[in-house]
């Protein structure tokens, strides 16, 4: 009884091979994959430092910065237009004197002049923990906690990740509290792209 059970089992996978040999195989599926690999959300990580508001109250003092950028949402067929497509930010600024320190977010344009040379347009939005009325000789009115920021930035690609830009923002409230001192630092910053 045991051996006609082996018998019948090795009949069984001998004429199972047999008969996939004898089938074409299947056309390709015309579905398209489900597990394909979608891109990072971060695109660059920027560090670097800046002098805070050389021409005003807080001058002398300088920042830490950091910002992540995201990568573009879509990008366009031809690279010149992706200057079109902004990428989202999100930063901060930490003053080394106890001065004024913000967050900020918004979106960042970047525009290639060469392969190596390019430029960058901002805006977005702050908020900062500095003061809103004049109390202190050493610091700024800035009017509201929450704020405009826009930047303009200069940069070089030293390699095919990492960058070095000159940076200029400037931070105010557009008119719309009573003190609209603003704050402008200018800074150095080194980016990371993925």
């Amino acid at each position: 009884m045991c051996r006609l059970f082996i018998g019948a089992v090795a009949a069984l996978a001998i004429g199972t091979q047999a008969l996939a040999a004898d089938l074409s195989p299947s056309p390709p599926s015309r579905l398209p994959a489900l597990a394909t690999a979608s891109p990072a959300f971060v695109s660059e990580l920027r560090f670097g430092a800046s002098a805070q508001d050389p021409t005003g109250p807080e001058s002398d003092t300088a920042n830490l910065t950091g910002e992540v950028l995201s990568v573009r949402p879509w990008t366009a067929a031809d690279p010149a237009l992706n200057f079109l497509i902004p990428r989202f930010h999100l930063g901060g600024s930490i003053n080394l004197s106890g001065r004024t320190s913000f967050g900020y977010a918004g979106l960042t344009w970047t525009y290639d002049i060469t392969p190596i040379v390019f430029v960058e347009a901002t805006i977005g939005g702050a908020v900062h923990n500095g003061e809103n009325d004049p109390v202190s000789p050493n610091r700024e009115a800035l009017g509201c906690t929450a704020l405009f920021r826009e930047s303009g930035s200069v940069g070089v690609r030293l390699t095919t990740n990492w960058s070095l830009m000159a940076t200029v923002e400037h931070l105010s409230n557009g008119g719309l509290c009573s003190n609209n001192r603003g704050l402008t630092n200018v800074g150095v910053r080194v980016g990371y792209t993925f």
